[in-house]
């Protein structure tokens, strides 16, 4: 470490806990519903891209949010830009609005801004107004040179200005209001609420006529716990709780933002807002998709539809112009994807034991949600490449397959295609493992086969519910072991190793050939027991030729056919 980077620590002050509360409760309670969403894509997200979103893809984002769900979105900031002021007259004068969705628009707490915010929403069926000011400490002294009376004055004037121009151009909206003290989470807790409690005065809330308070850690800077206490002692200070709606805008400047918002909800938060993905000034406000589909995970509806999460990604991504890391949380290219092997064998035996037992309840190792669920595809569950183990392997060929290797057989495909990914460098493709796997094992049925040495022994395998093995041999038996002494091949055993393909319904087997300590394997499937066996036995027959080294390394797999 750097003797500079050393010394700079000290510049730093670690943020004081606000709140002793012996009696905080958010600690033991659990998430048991999910909140109402506000998307701030249009406006935070936006206002946050290099490259702020055009006409067409505001558009497009309003109606992807729309059509997942979404029934509260702040589409813009009208008095900031011009673009912002025409998307919003678009939606009005378009009728583009559904009927259960309400936009919002935000503005700062300053008398003719006010004044052309109410303005830009003429027409508007249902519209909530936010406006907020900053409280803190820190802006109080240094941006706006005020004292705590004149701060809470602002917000106060702010709301009785945005109620006189709305009573004269909104007339027939369903008009709502939000307030936030900005900075809140630097912001001491009695002066919030003291300005909190002045701008209720003003609004007046009551039945039919809710507020929304919202809490934003414009830029975190404490644990979450810190903000889960704050957010307590505003759910417990707040006059005409019952009609307050307690909302939350967290960041994640320190990466925590859904952790902040999480342990919110646990001390008395209603609302959230964030962005798709986690798009925001910074590091960026909380991402709703994670939210979601945490609560996804453990049962309980998000009330948003993530059934296309392929999509939803794709539409952002446009939009932004800003890339999906591959590890993004439910989103990311690699987040259904094994490849370590000890979590690949774990997800086969856990896919496994999930079909012998027909459970409903999702418990498959390394997986919190069926990856089918938000419209992936299991084929991209495991990719193998030279760190993979034979789980991984076995999984690809059961998937693709039906077939249910023996442990041995996986043991020795699974060295073959780790030379292989030696080989080529990089993870190879479910396609390029079934490719390697049939040229390997599968033979061709008019294929020539040499007569093996006397001496060769054979143990079968058949993975299929069509064969019945028992202490008594049936006939089949006896005639495939007169078929193979006439090859001088001597059956040794029958194993059963599965209950039928998957996908075919067929039987599958694996010859275990031996002429020495090393086996050498072959599969074939046919609906016929008899046939698939002889053919498999005439696969291994047929690998007699190869060297031990060439049936270790890839390069037989170019020349098998």
């Amino acid at each position: 470490m750097s003797e500079q980077f050393r010394r700079a620590v000290e510049k730093y002050v670690r943020p004081a806990a606000p709140v002793t509360n012996a009696e905080r409760a958010w600690p033991g309670r659990t998430i048991t519903s999910a909140p109402r969403w506000l998307s701030t894509d249009l406006r935070d997200g936006n206002q946050s891209l290099a490259n702020p979103m055009s006409p067409q893809r505001k558009l497009r984002m309003f109606r992807l949010l729309t059509s997942m769900g979404y029934r509260e979105i702040e589409v813009g900031f009208p008095v900031a830009s011009r673009d912002d002021h025409d998307f919003l007259r678009l939606l009005i004068e378009k009728d583009l609005i559904p009927d259960d969705v309400r936009i919002s628009v935000l503005v700062q707490a300053r008398d003719e801004l006010i004044r052309r915010t109410v303005e830009s929403l003429e027409g508007a069926p249902r519209a909530t107004i936010h406006i907020y000011n900053a409280t803190s400490p820190q802006f109080r002294r240094v941006v706006f040179g005020m004292d705590r009376a004149e701060c809470k004055e602002l917000a106060v004037q702010s709301t009785r200005l945005m109620l006189k121009y709305a009573d004269r151009t909104l007339a027939g909206c369903d008009l709502g209001f939000q307030y936030s003290p900005e900075l809140f989470n630097d912001t001491e807790l009695d002066f919030s609420l003291e300005v909190c409690e002045a701008v209720m005065d003003v609004w007046q809330p009551g039945a039919g006529r809710p507020i929304i308070l919202n809490f934003p850690t414009t830029v975190e800077r404490s644990t979450p716990n810190v903000f889960a206490d704050q957010i307590e002692y505003m759910d417990r200070g707040l006059s005409r709780r019952e009609h307050v709606c307690l909302s939350v805008h967290p960041h994640n400047d320190r990466g925590t933002g859904v952790a902040s918002a999480e342990m919110a909800l646990l001390a008395g938060a209603q609302r959230i807002e964030g962005c798709l993905l986690g798009n925001g000034e910074r590091a960026g406000n909380v991402d709703l998709v994670t939210l979601a589909l945490n609560l996804f995970s453990q049962g309980i509806d998000p009330g948003v539809d993530f059934s296309d999460i392929n999509e939803v990604r794709r539409v952002v991504e446009e939009c932004t112009r800003i890339p999906v890391h591959p590890r993004h949380p439910y989103a990311g290219d690699l987040v259904y994807t094994a490849f370590s092997g000890s979590h690949q064998d774990a997800i086969k035996k856990g896919f496994d034991e999930r079909k012998r037992t027909g459970a409903t309840a999702w418990e498959i190792p390394y997986l919190p949600i069926d990856p089918g669920d938000v419209g992936r595809t299991y084929e991209t569950v495991v990719r193998i490449n030279s760190q993979s183990g034979k789980g991984g392997v076995a999984y690809v060929i059961s998937s693709h397959l039906g077939l249910n290797m023996p442990r041995d057989l996986q043991l020795e495909f699974a060295e073959l295609v780790q030379a292989r990914a030696d080989a080529e460098g990089g993870p190879i493709s479910a396609d390029r493992i079934v490719e390697l796997f049939t040229r390997e094992y599968v033979t061709r049925p008019l294929l020539p086969v040499p007569l093996p040495p006397p001496g060769v022994s054979v143990v079968v395998h058949v993975d299929g519910a069509a064969f019945e093995v028992g202490a008594v041999r049936t006939d089949a038996v006896e005639r495939v072991k007169e078929r193979l002494a006439a090859w001088r091949i001597d059956l040794r055993a029958v194993h059963r190793t599965g209950t039928g393909l998957a996908h075919t319904g067929g039987t599958g087997v694996y010859a275990e050939l031996r002429t020495g300590d090393r086996p050498l394997w072959g599969v074939a499937v046919d609906d016929d027991v008899e046939t698939a066996i002889l053919a498999a036995v005439r696969s291994a027959a047929a690998r007699l030729g190869r060297t031990a080294e060439r049936s270790r390394s890839t390069a037989p797999l170019a020349r098998a056919s």
